[in-house]
């Protein structure tokens, strides 16, 4: 493969700047535009953290390099994720927002897809749109891809001290914006094994 690409839909606070996000309240950070999932995940992805930790997982997973890996904002959240091969072709999966579909496909391997009554897409159900990830607004996503880089203890710390910061924003103990200050100042106190 010539590279991976992760998408996002971006969060209910795509397209904002970070003086926007001084105020935001748990109620709207829970808001998610697309998918419906449990709050702490809801949270990590209104921060795009969701996407750092899929960019180490894949890395893992498929051991596939950092610069291979590429997070991409689709608004539409249609294509889940795509490979491009080394002769440019581009294979996606795509299909609803609708988590059954991937699961049941998980659940099911390696046997052959069965039939279901999900929703399915059609090609005209809207346009579909990417952008690149703002990683000054969204740093959380910035410092998932420098622990990659450095690995080791690293990631851990990152989850360790993400999962508190958004436990502390959802009892209304820290702001929203704090969640990415207070992971980097973990982790610039943490010495990587």
């Amino acid at each position: 493969i010539s590279r991976i690409y992760l998408t996002c839909s971006g969060g209910p606070f795509r397209g904002q700047k970070i003086k926007d996000l001084k105020n935001i309240t748990p109620e709207k950070a829970l808001a998610h535009p697309t998918w419906n999932m449990g709050k702490k995940i809801t949270i990590d992805s209104a921060t795009l953290m969701n996407k750092g930790f899929e960019l180490i997982e894949a890395m893992h997973l498929f051991a596939v390099p950092l610069e291979k890996i590429q997070v991409i904002v689709h608004p539409q959240s249609i294509i889940h994720s795509a490979v491009e091969f080394l002769d440019g072709s581009i294979i996606a999966q795509m299909g609803p927002s609708d988590m059954r579909l991937p699961i049941q496909f998980a659940l099911l391997y390696p046997e052959a897809r069965q039939l279901n009554n999900f929703r399915r897409y059609t090609f005209f159900d809207k346009p579909l749109t990417f952008e690149e990830p703002d990683l000054k607004t969204f740093k959380c996503l910035k410092l998932a891809m420098e622990c990659a880089k450095k690995m080791g203890t690293a990631t851990a710390v990152l989850t360790a001290a993400n999962d508190i910061a958004v436990a502390s924003f959802l009892d209304n103990k820290l702001a929203f914006d704090q969640i990415p200050k207070i992971i980097e100042k973990v982790l610039e106190k943490h010495k990587n094994i």
